[in-house]
């Protein structure tokens, strides 16, 4: 698919910067709710959760949330703290999964794990999870908690069947799309719906707006599949060759199997079953000389194209024009 020429004008006009402006200042009183919902008297949750926190992240998930509610006008405060707590969400299940996967690097520096040990991450996932869930009460909406809710146990879903996946080469396109949607994208969709709910708008707006976070989310995780193959340390902000180390069958990998010679079939499946880094120049190789890399971007691009469909109809502003560009960037980024 193809964007239409008057989106792809406003894609060149408004670039990541712009819409970072357009919400600067409700981004500056997100960031101050981070800050002081965070604090603790216990230093060491104190020290790690501003350290994870403070580590470089793009906010896109808070940004979608601030964006969807200015699309429909909305002037109230709840806003500013559903941002935070999806910021909060997301940052917990950080701290999870950097444990899970024995990672050593996030945003180009050391994991929290690497830097205090696995336990105090995980503990200090679990506060991270109870302070926003203590956070969403606040806001007194039982619409709003069953959103959220859900969202963290299907992203918890997401995390166990992507544990079950490892290692296994049998995984299909259908599951390893499942899972990306569970785990990544449904904070994603979480945050765009909710912007929806709390303007009051209609069962459709509210679809509408829950269809493109989705999309959007699927989009964001499809490149950065794409990323742990074609980029550099310092580009990616870990370690290249992790999924492949951790024997994730990702699509550009799976896609590379399915398409490469009976050998390079062969090493690309011990690789998945195995783990190790042992043949990734080789495994390299064949997803570019199979088109995996350009494949899983066009999927990639599919889904920010559905996230922009999506939300077709609802009223025109620079906040939705804001949206548009975000399904963009989230394909064509190159961090």
């Amino acid at each position: 698919m193809k964007l239409n020429e008057a989106t792809a004008e406003k894609r060149e006009i408004m670039n990541i910067e712009h819409i970072r402006g357009l919400i600067s200042a409700d981004m500056t009183r997100v960031n101050n709710l981070i800050e002081k919902s965070l604090y603790s008297e216990v230093g060491l949750i104190d020290q790690l959760g501003h350290y994870i926190i403070n580590s470089g992240g793009k906010r896109l998930r808070p940004a979608v949330v601030l964006l969807s509610s200015r699309v429909f006008s909305y002037q109230g405060e709840q806003n500013i703290n559903l941002a935070a707590i999806i910021e909060f969400i997301h940052t917990a299940t950080l701290l999870h999964d950097d444990v899970v996967d024995a990672s050593l690097l996030r945003r180009g520096h050391a994991t929290a794990n690497q830097r205090w040990g696995n336990e105090a991450s995980v503990l200090v996932g679990d506060f991270v999870y109870s302070r926003a869930f203590q956070m969403m009460v606040n806001i007194d909406s039982m619409r709003v908690m069953k959103i959220l809710s859900e969202a963290t146990n299907t992203i918890a879903e997401g995390e166990v069947q992507q544990l079950i996946n490892r290692h296994d080469p049998e995984t299909s396109k259908e599951n390893y799309l499942k899972v990306i949607r569970n785990k990544t994208a449904k904070l994603f969709e979480a945050a765009a719906h909710l912007g929806a709910v709390i303007s009051n708008r209609s069962e459709e707006e509210e679809q509408a707006m829950a269809a493109y976070g989705r999309h959007l989310g699927t989009a964001f995780q499809l490149i950065d599949d794409v990323f742990d193959y074609n980029s550099t340390p310092d580009e990616l902000g870990k370690n290249i060759g992790d999924d492949l180390a951790e024997g994730k069958p990702t699509l550009p990998l799976l896609y590379a199997m399915w398409h490469s010679n009976e050998a390079d079939t062969q090493i690309i499946r011990n690789a998945i079953e195995n783990g190790g880094l042992e043949h990734i120049e080789q495994i390299k190789a064949a997803i570019n000389s199979t088109g995996a890399i350009s494949y899983t971007a066009r999927i990639a691009n599919e889904e920010a194209e559905l996230a922009i469909d999506a939300i077709k109809d609802l009223p025109s502003s620079e906040y939705l024009d804001a949206l548009h560009a975000l399904a963009k960037f989230s394909v064509e980024r190159q961090y």
